[in-house]
């Protein structure tokens, strides 16, 4: 079959070429466990072979002309800087004439030095660096292997990438103890000059409790979005980046959103597992979600089976009614699916944990999102739609007693929500 007859709807995986394993122990990482999928397995690196099949596969089903290649873990770097090298060798090798690769790096930034950095920027990679905050609120849950700290060897890393003028972004993972200081965490990034920002709500299964108590409540979750928010819109729209607000602007827009977990479907975002395991999504590398092998089975045939298509169906038809009544359910579509673990106002099974959080977010934003887009169809400059939001935030916020309804739209009375949460007003 040539490559021209193999391309079809673009796919995205996500690569683990060293498997679960990490230099760090990070409480809530739920990744660290997939070991136990391969009890006899002792090395948990990707072999040449491997890769090579991944890579020729990977960029023979994609439609092009752009091919987006991540490397995520466990911790990527485990595999040295030989591999990754190798990588983008494989790449040229396997690429069409006048097709363009763009990579991306996931890590927790400990074992970044400048050899890594230049290699990164001369080869244009993407690197996600892990950091939930501040040193004393990143600590909490980050921890390496012997319950040290992790925060000075991130940030080390994080000062290496912009000193080597590596492109990057932030992904925070919002959890219990953050969640109660959004402005110090995102003030953080500011006073470190990070521009491109991802908020990742921790919602850990539980069966004793439903979820743990180190998750994020929907409530809690909503709060810290528009706290941040509020700041965002009014005075960094157009400089700083983050991504759930972005997305937001590109649902108003009818665009959809670039995020998979508020798309209507799954069945589009797969892993691969250091030997070539094909999984249904990130969030579910589990023997029931295991699509196959790539070193056996054609990649595309395994995205396109029943199995994989019924798995992207269910996010929708599994819907509680609550949901599907929902005034934003357009904005979220019921959220991830791993995160149903909870019962619904209506006594539903299988509703989202972070449920109140995002109808309340999405209801507070929209005011603001309808003028956003309106604005930039009109060619409108960012400091100029920063000086309309101010507006649109006095309308929303003055004059609130502290027993009126809070207008971030949670129902609540101002004195037991936004007031008593200490969130700045102006």
């Amino acid at each position: 079959m040539s490559l021209s007859t193999q391309h079809g709807l673009p796919f995205h995986v996500m690569t683990k070429p060293i498997g679960p394993i990490c230099n760090l122990d990070c409480e809530y990482c739920f990744y660290l466990t997939k070991t136990n999928l391969y009890p006899a397995e002792k090395d948990f690196r990707m072999s040449d072979n491997v890769l090579e099949e991944y890579i020729k596969q990977y960029i023979a089903h994609q439609p092009g002309p752009v091919i987006s290649f991540a490397w995520q873990g466990g911790e990527p770097t485990l595999m040295g800087l030989e591999f990754f090298q190798h990588i983008v060798e494989l790449q040229q090798q396997y690429l069409p004439e006048g097709w363009h690769v763009e990579n991306s790096l996931q890590t927790n930034g400990t074992l970044l030095d400048q050899e890594w950095c230049d290699f990164l920027r001369e080869h244009s990679f993407l690197v996600g660096l892990s950091l939930d905050g501040p040193p004393e609120i990143h600590d909490v849950y980050r921890k390496d292997k012997q319950g040290r700290p992790s925060s000075p060897q991130a940030l080390r890393g994080l000062e290496l990438l912009k000193e080597h003028k590596v492109e990057f972004n932030v992904l925070c993972v919002v959890n219990n103890v953050n969640a109660k200081q959004p402005m110090e965490v995102y003030q953080f990034f500011l006073d470190h000059e990070v521009k491109y920002i991802q908020f990742i709500p921790l919602v850990e299964g539980s069966k004793e409790e439903g979820v743990s108590s180190r998750s994020v409540s929907g409530l809690e979750y909503g709060r810290f979005l528009t706290t941040i928010f509020n700041h965002w819109v009014r005075f960094d729209l157009g400089d700083i980046y983050v991504q759930l607000f972005e997305g937001i602007v590109g649902t108003e827009a009818g665009m959809g959103s670039s995020l998979c977990v508020f798309s209507p479907s799954c069945g589009r975002f797969l892993a691969m597992e250091h030997n070539g395991d094909i999984y249904a999504c990130d969030h579910y590398v589990d023997p029931d979600h295991l699509l196959g092998n790539i070193m056996n089975q054609n990649m595309a045939e395994m995205v396109n089976s029943p199995e994989q298509q019924g798995f992207g169906k269910e996010k929708s038809t599994s819907l509680t009614e609550y949901c599907k009544q929902c005034p934003v359910l357009s904005y979220c579509y019921g959220g991830c699916p791993k995160n149903r673990v909870t019962v619904s106002p209506t006594n539903e099974e299988g509703h989202n944990h972070l449920c109140d959080g995002y109808r309340q977010f999405f209801r507070y934003v929209q005011p603001y999102s309808r003028v956003i887009v309106n604005k930039l169809q009109r060619k409108t400059a960012p400091p100029a739609i920063r000086q309309k939001m101010q507006e649109v935030y006095d309308t929303i916020w003055s004059g609130v007693g502290r027993n009126d309804l809070c207008p971030c739209q949670s129902g609540k009375k101002y004195k037991k929500c936004h007031q008593s949460y200490s969130l700045p007003r102006f």
